[in-house]
């Protein structure tokens, strides 16, 4: 028998788990992901400035220099920096009220039948929409940013929990009811803990809809963030500035997505 036979043998004796070896999909996936990636970025170069006007879409160079020079001055940093700070202020605040008006909500169907419409109207609204109407009432500081990102994770995580407060077995909620339990208690003990996976969810979806508002409404009225950065690009037709900042967006987003992913993992590791 081989070496790495008996190490699995002793591991499974003293119940250690073997570590897995890397899958091979995973690593196929990731280099085609890094060839679409190179293939993409060559076709763009090789269209700018030979069949396209360079003042259309730039080119990755140009994108690239524009990059540089905003991450050496420290430009960069300090406009995303505003608009994390953004999002994060919404997400928490939205969050927040979504579960709790969420599982207040569930417990009686009549309000969730009451008022269905009203929210359902609302959360149609377009949040972009939105945006000149907060900046009439809070100005063109942080506060329309906060309301427009806690906007957009709010509903979310507010649909999200009644969902999960749905599927709740009725059986469990009778039988504390039976013994006593008082709806906070009832609540607290199985409806949260069996709604967790979809608060999750909801939370999970809501913090790129957040970021997305947030930078909405930097692009309306703001002197900084990176919304701005971007609308101030335009207006001095800058392509290179624009795709720049489009680009530091598509990153920020792509970092938040496997951010969530890994923590997901982590808080359902039991199951």
């Amino acid at each position: 028998m081989s070496a790495t036979g008996l190490r699995s043998e002793e591991a499974l004796e003293q119940g250690v788990a073997m570590p897995r070896p890397a899958s091979r999909g995973e690593g196929r996936v990731l280099l085609l992901r890094t060839v679409t990636l190179v293939v993409a970025l060559a076709l763009w170069q090789a269209l700018s400035g030979n069949l396209v006007d360079p003042f259309w879409i730039s080119s990755p160079l140009a994108v690239g220099a524009k990059l540089w020079l905003w991450i050496s001055t420290g430009v960069l940093f300090r406009h995303l920096l505003v608009t994390i700070e953004e999002t994060a202020v919404g997400f928490i605040v939205g969050g927040v009220c979504g579960v709790v008006l969420g599982g207040l909500v569930a417990q009686s169907r009549i309000l969730q039948r009451t008022i269905d419409p009203f929210v359902t109207a609302v959360y149609g609204i377009p949040k972009v929409a939105l945006a000149p109407l907060f900046i009439m009432w809070f100005g063109i500081g942080l506060m329309p940013k906060f309301v427009l990102a806690g906007i957009s994770v709010f509903f979310l995580v507010f649909f999200n929990t009644l969902a999960g407060a749905r599927e709740v077995d009725s059986s469990m909620v009778d039988a504390l009811r039976m013994m006593g339990a008082r709806p906070a208690q009832i609540h607290r003990i199985v409806i949260l803990p069996a709604s967790f996976p979809f608060i999750f969810l909801g939370f999970k979806l809501g913090l790129p809809y957040g970021f997305v508002g947030a930078v909405a409404g930097e692009m309306m009225a703001s002197n900084e963030g990176i919304g701005f950065l971007t609308q101030n690009s335009a207006g001095q037709y800058d392509t290179a500035g624009v795709f720049a900042a489009l680009t530091a967006l598509m990153t920020v987003t792509v970092l938040l997505d496997a951010g969530l992913a890994r923590l997901e993992r982590w808080v359902f590791r039991w199951r």
